[in-house]
């Protein structure tokens, strides 16, 4: 099924986030500083106009409340913000404060001082907020608040979320490879997040960068008409110190909060994770090599961090999928990034993702085409487990989705899913597993896209090219490959085209990286051991 949507500069309007991203950037190319250096600066003025204000809101409740009451007014009082969830801002912190300072001051010192004082009187954001701000002249910075302050006080609270998001995604783009560690481009994130459908539970995500993957179920959530503070129990886990501070300002922007630990997520689990969680998702770095493995053997085992064993290969794919199967509770459900080699390795990690396989966790599987992130060009596959399976009418079988023809053209190098395309995949799982279609996200586009394929009754079915629930006798068959493309063939009158052809070539090739690398380790292996055999 071929579905390409028009290029986004085709559709696209001209919004407030995109004018404030030029006006920014112009500013920061003007400066002369890097992206890196630039970007946690001025998310964290966007973070602070959000904190003024929700903080100027609840300001003007607790005057008029304490214009009428006996009891004396609270308009100072931090306590009468934070029951609110909303930050309390001393004067000298409040953005119109800093927006307005005179010539001549050093506004990256008192800036800094702002960021300090808003951690004294808000103890959940401590260590969080950036203390960067000298890096910029005056002038620039004072230019830098001006701009920030165009964001509207009327926007909602998700509207500051989005521009937050937004800016976010830029920076990443801008980053290149770095900026990878903390960003999933939104679309990759909310079809994770509609598979799963998170309603309500404890959420887990080990690897969670800026927490977009927290963000967007909220969102879903709601989106359901539910409030996602009191649905959703937040945990995450982040290696670089800056990036977990991305991900607290995140949530706080966003009205919720979260427990963000710092670990490496091989070796530590802060959140003694085991069995414990309703959701994960993750999109983990693919093709990890040299993870000290004398430091797992401990986890290994049933009921264990790592209950399939550890791959022999130098390559943490197979670790962090078994950190995500082991995570979930009895009826969790998982969605995760996953490297295409990870679907069809051979030796020990086929061993370990047929045992995986036979749990019947595995659910769906979603070939992802090339050009959906920002670092990397080659194509990836979304894995969905589901504990609960194992009791269903699906239990023998796997969904597979080829969505690799399914996509909007953003510019020559990038692209992304629609609201409706996003929409679409999801309904396919849905009806898979038996329930009913969820427009919300996509509406009439996606009904009538789900009606062509699936007919008015709109009942799953596979679709040559699209879909296909296979059976494990048949993945048996497939020598236990997760391959989409090896189930659901290529639909009447489509070509494998140039394009089909380059994504194969670069998978293969990635493929062959990791098969040269582990043949490297075998001959020192091998050397090793013929050495110890001539000394004896």
């Amino acid at each position: 099924m071929q579905w390409i949507a028009p290029s986004e500069k085709d559709v696209a309007t001209d919004t407030l986030e995109k004018r404030l991203w030029a006006a920014a950037d112009q500013l920061r190319a003007n400066s002369g500083l890097t992206s890196a250096q630039y970007s946690q600066p001025v998310l964290g003025l966007i973070f602070l106009r959000f904190a003024e204000v929700r903080f100027s809101v609840q300001r003007a409740k607790l005057e008029k409340v304490s214009a009428s009451s006996r009891r004396g007014s609270r308009v100072d009082e931090p306590a009468a913000y934070h029951a609110d969830g909303v930050l309390y801002l001393v004067p000298n912190s409040r953005f119109d404060y800093l927006r307005d300072l005179p010539e001549g001051a050093d506004a990256g010192k008192i800036v800094n001082e702002a960021m300090a004082d808003i951690e004294k009187h808000n103890p959940q954001l401590a260590g969080v907020l950036p203390r960067t701000y000298q890096i910029f002249d005056s002038t620039l910075l004072k230019e830098l608040l001006k701009r920030v302050s165009e964001i509207p006080a009327s926007l909602d609270y998700d509207a500051f979320g989005r521009i937050y998001e937004y800016f976010l995604g830029e920076f990443a783009r801008s980053e290149g490879q770095k900026g990878g560690e903390f960003y999933t481009p939104s679309s990759i994130v909310k079809l994770l997040v509609e598979v799963l459908e998170p309603y309500h539970g404890r959420i887990l995500d080990p690897a969670c960068g800026s927490g977009g993957m927290f963000v967007q179920s909220a969102r879903f959530v709601s989106e359901h008409k539910k409030n996602p503070s009191s649905e959703l129990s937040i945990h995450g886990q982040e290696k670089v110190a800056e990036t977990a501070r991305l991900c607290r300002m995140n949530l706080a922007i966003h009205g919720l909060e979260g427990d963000i630990k710092e670990a490496i997520t091989y070796y530590d689990d802060a959140h003694n994770a085991t069995g414990k969680f309703d959701f994960l998702l993750a999109n983990p770095p693919f093709n990890v090599n040299a993870v000290d493995k004398d430091r797992l053997k401990d986890q290994v085992g049933p009921k264990r961090r790592y209950p399939f064993g550890l791959p022999r290969t130098d390559n943490a794919n197979y670790l962090w999928i078994q950190l995500f199967y082991s995570a979930l509770n009895e009826k969790g459900r998982a969605g995760f990034v996953m490297a295409n080699s990870a679907a069809d390795a051979r030796a020990s990690e086929m061993e370990i993702r047929q045992q995986l396989i036979k749990t019947r966790a595995v659910d769906v599987i979603v070939a992802v085409g090339p050009n959906m992130f920002y670092t990397v060009t080659l194509p990836c596959t979304l894995w969905f487990l589901d504990k609960g399976k194992a009791k269903t009418k699906r239990a023998d079988t796997v969904l597979f989705i080829d969505a690799r023809r399914i996509n909007r053209q953003l510019d020559r190098a990038h692209r992304d899913w629609t609201s409706a395309q996003i929409c679409f995949l999801a309904n396919i799982v849905r009806l898979y597993r038996g329930e009913d279609p969820d427009f919300i996200l996509g509406g009439d586009e996606t009904r009538e896209r789900l009606q062509q394929a699936f007919g008015k009754k709109m009942r799953f079915v596979d679709v040559l090219g699209l879909c296909k629930a296979s059976t494990l006798t048949e993945i048996e068959a497939q020598g236990w490959s997760l391959n989409p493309g090896r189930y659901v063939g290529v639909a009447p009158g489509e070509d494998v085209s140039d394009e089909d052809f380059k994504e194969q070539l670069e998978t293969l090739n990635e493929e062959l990286e990791i098969l040269n690398t582990q043949a490297r380790e075998l001959e020192r292996t091998i050397a090793l051991n013929v050495a110890e055999i001539l000394e004896a």
